[in-house]
């Protein structure tokens, strides 16, 4: 008896699109899955890894709580790396995937991958040992700097409305280490409230991947999405009530990958500088003003405070949840602007810039408001 072996995608059952949707979906998906199992592992008391953020006065949480599932994020991501490589060098996804995969062993990547886990292990060895901000600080731009040098990552210009391309020229380099520098503690800063830093890498790597892959840069696309995913498995415990913290080994390296892949996506015209910036917005423009306040006022900015948006409106009475919440719905909706901002010209440039001021006016005063609100009936009931 003759057997007839029926090829799904030769026979139009599965169209080829539909083949790299479904095995991009599994990959993410196991990223997922072992990001999600190890933060699980990890948030138990008898976890291996076992390093406590013990609460005190400039805390938000009330017991000690885990500070180690950015070792799940970081092996979710290199999870995810390799089953993608591993996938196409057996021959079993092409397309995207290998697209992606030449783009995972390019020199660029390659260094930005690296240098993100050297990070995390001195974030890591810092969660233990407490090193010193100068030291920090030292490393993360020594792992900038390897990516101006290894990489040939330089922001050599960025595009200003109705100007045009502004070159930097030397300050180029400088320029690029501080972007890099302070975008990689960024995270940091803002890993201060339950679901809120894991919760903003799922959504701002997510838009930045699926942007990207819109653009048709599978390397940075696919990368971004494998963040994401990887974020998302942490997330599930990290969501208030939290059970575990991602702490500087996740913080980190998230920043650093988010800075990285900006400028990359800069260099490449892909989304440009400012497509990313506008993404991660929600958090770069509250560290940044943050800490401009607080250098204007003489303090040391490397001090730990609860100075920060969202931890005004949660020691004004908001609860973890309802301030995570408002915080995702504001990263989603600078996400869908950051896709406005790519299709739109000059004027609408200047006018989603010039909305951004407006918006983020109106969220401080707003934030001033509840503050007041929340006083207002203390008082009260101190003077009774």
């Amino acid at each position: 008896m003759t057997q007839f072996t029926i090829h799904p995608v030769r026979c139009g059952i599965i169209s080829g699109r539909d083949v790299r949707m479904i095995s991009l979906v599994l990959l993410l998906a196991t990223t997922f899955a072992v990001s999600a199992w190890l933060t699980a592992r990890l948030a138990t008391s008898g976890s291996w890894l076992r390093i406590l953020d013990t609460p005190n006065a400039r805390s938000l949480h009330a017991k000690a709580i885990p500070r180690t599932g950015g070792v799940a994020i970081l092996t979710g991501l290199i999870v995810g790396l390799v089953a993608c490589l591993v996938l196409v060098r057996v021959g079993a996804v092409h397309g995207l995937f290998a697209a992606a995969a030449r783009g995972f062993v390019a020199r660029d990547v390659v260094a930005i991958v690296v240098a993100a886990l050297l990070l995390g292990a001195v974030s890591l060895w810092s969660d233990t040992r407490e090193l010193s901000p100068a030291l920090r600080l030292v490393t993360q731009c020594l792992a900038a700097g390897a990516l101006v040098w290894i990489g040939d990552f330089t922001i050599t210009g960025f595009s200003v409305p109705f100007v045009g391309v502004v070159k930097l020229g030397w300050l180029g380099v400088p320029v690029t280490v501080l972007f890099i520098v302070w975008m990689t503690n960024l995270y940091n800063f803002m890993d201060g409230m339950d679901g809120f830093a894991g919760g903003m890498a799922l959504i701002g790597f997510g838009f930045l991947g699926a942007l990207t892959l819109w653009h048709g840069a599978a390397g940075i696309g696919v990368l971004a999405l494998i963040v994401a995913a990887a974020s998302s498995g942490f997330l599930i415990f990290n969501y208030p009530p939290a059970r575990i913290f991602m702490g500087d080994v996740g913080a980190v390296p998230l920043g650093f990958l988010a800075a990285a892949l900006a400028v990359k996506s800069n260099r490449e015209n892909v989304l440009g500088l400012w497509g990313p910036i506008i993404i991660f917005s929600p958090f770069i423009v509250d560290a940044t003003v943050v800490l401009i306040r607080r250098m204007l006022r003489g303090e040391k900015i490397w001090r730990p405070h609860r100075e920060h948006y969202y931890q005004r409106l949660v020691l004004a009475g908001w609860s973890h949840r309802r301030t995570v919440c408002v915080e995702y719905l504001l990263m989603i909706g600078w996400g869908i602007v950051a896709v406005i901002y790519k299709w739109r010209g000059e004027v609408g440039h200047v006018v989603v810039l010039a909305i951004g001021v407006l918006v983020y006016s109106a969220l401080a005063f707003g934030v001033s408001v509840v503050e007041r609100r929340h006083r207002g009936p203390r008082r009260l009931r101190n003077a009774g």
